[in-house]
């Protein structure tokens, strides 16, 4: 009889333990969801990357989808550890391109870069833009997108039409009707420097090899550290 009491009390006691609320759970997370992995590095958005590029460019015969390859020209430094050394390949793509046209509309290029090859082979897939053109003559960059423009020729269009207006000033006063025939002189070559400057093609850009570009790096990029070499202690 007292065994047969013992064993209905354990059983009051289990169905009450199975309907009683759960505790909170207090342990602390993971160590993997709290830290990155041993020697993650992260590169921030904004981090500039100086490039020299290994092929010329030009608005005249590039294509949209072309691709583009360039290396490193300085050390990316953070943490006082070179994450980012010379001589790193780039590679990119033209994304946009627009050809001068004659009458208004300068030539512009859109160039991303889409991969990092360091020289082991390791490659990091990245999002790049062009910041800073300071390698190129005759080009400026467009807006903050990343857009390289040719810088216009408006100064020389200007200086077409007063070129051939004061020869058609000359040519008129030396047909023998004085100040009333340099004037119709000025006003025809005026008009057929107008005539040239509207039908002349604007330039093209034209980014040689070896020029310097600089890049951005537009979103956050996670680096394995371990695949990074590092530099040598002389």
């Amino acid at each position: 009889m007292r065994a047969a009491f013992v064993v209905l009390l354990l059983s009051i006691v289990a169905v009450a333990q199975d309907h009683s609320p759960s505790a909170p759970n207090t342990s602390a997370p993971s160590t993997a969801e709290t830290t990155a992995r041993p020697g993650e590095i992260t590169l921030a958005a904004g981090t500039k990357v100086p490039l020299a590029l290994k092929q010329a460019i030009s608005t005249k015969n590039a294509r949209e989808g072309d691709a583009v390859y360039a290396e490193t020209t300085f050390p990316v430094v953070q943490n006082e550890r070179i994450v980012i050394p010379p001589h790193t390949y780039v590679q990119g793509r033209i994304s946009s391109i627009k050809r001068p046209g004659r009458v208004k509309g300068r030539a512009e290029v859109l160039i991303h870069f889409t991969t990092l090859i360091y020289p082991s082979g390791y490659t990091v897939l990245l999002p790049g833009a062009v910041e800073n053109v300071p390698g190129a003559e005759h080009a400026q960059m467009k807006g903050d997108e990343g857009t390289i423009r040719e810088e216009g020729q408006k100064g020389k269009d200007v200086g077409t039409v007063a070129s051939t207006a004061g020869t058609g000033a000359a040519i008129g006063a030396l047909s023998g009707a004085g100040l009333k025939g340099a004037g119709i002189g000025a006003g025809v070559g005026g008009a057929v420097g107008t005539a040239i400057a509207l039908l002349s093609k604007g330039n093209d850009v034209r980014l040689e090899a070896g020029s310097t570009l600089e890049m951005v790096i537009q979103r956050p990029i996670t680096l394995d550290g371990n695949r990074i070499p590092r530099a040598r202690q002389d």
